[in-house]
């Protein structure tokens, strides 16, 4: 499996600390067309725009420790996927909440919960992922 990283998790060092494998699964550079980063106490994303970043190629136990990186358990990011050129055909990223993160101009659709906010705008609008060349 693939996850779209554009924050801390490009920092190879960082993906070394959070993973403890001692080699990095960077699986090239891609681009997340449809949502854009945000900086507020970590980076986010936001619909529209475009955002460049890494792939890093996971297996069941590094997706693990990566929600438990991002804090999905608490709720302070969402993990969602996207579609991407793969035979999986997805590839999975990662949204912080905005008003957990000190945003304040981040417009994501209504919705019951921030997941199922995001849910509905990667549902509704399709951003997708490609490989850069």
């Amino acid at each position: 499996m693939y996850v779209f990283v554009y924050g801390t998790l490009t920092d190879p060092e960082r993906v070394d600390e959070v993973l403890e494998t001692g080699t990095v699964a960077f699986a090239g550079e891609a681009t997340l067309e449809g949502l854009h980063r945000v900086d507020g106490r970590y980076p986010t994303l936001a619909p529209g725009g475009r955002v460049e970043g890494r792939l890093l190629a996971v297996d069941g136990r590094a997706l693990q420790r990566l929600d438990r990186y991002e804090g999905v358990d608490s709720g302070l990011y969402v993990r969602v996927t996207v579609p991407f050129e793969t035979a999986d055909g997805e590839a999975a990223v990662y949204v912080g909440d905005p008003s957990r993160l000190g945003l304040e101009d981040v417009d994501w659709p209504p919705g019951p919960t921030f997941e199922s906010r995001v849910q509905r705008y990667v549902t509704e609008t399709g951003p997708k992922l490609v490989r850069d060349a």
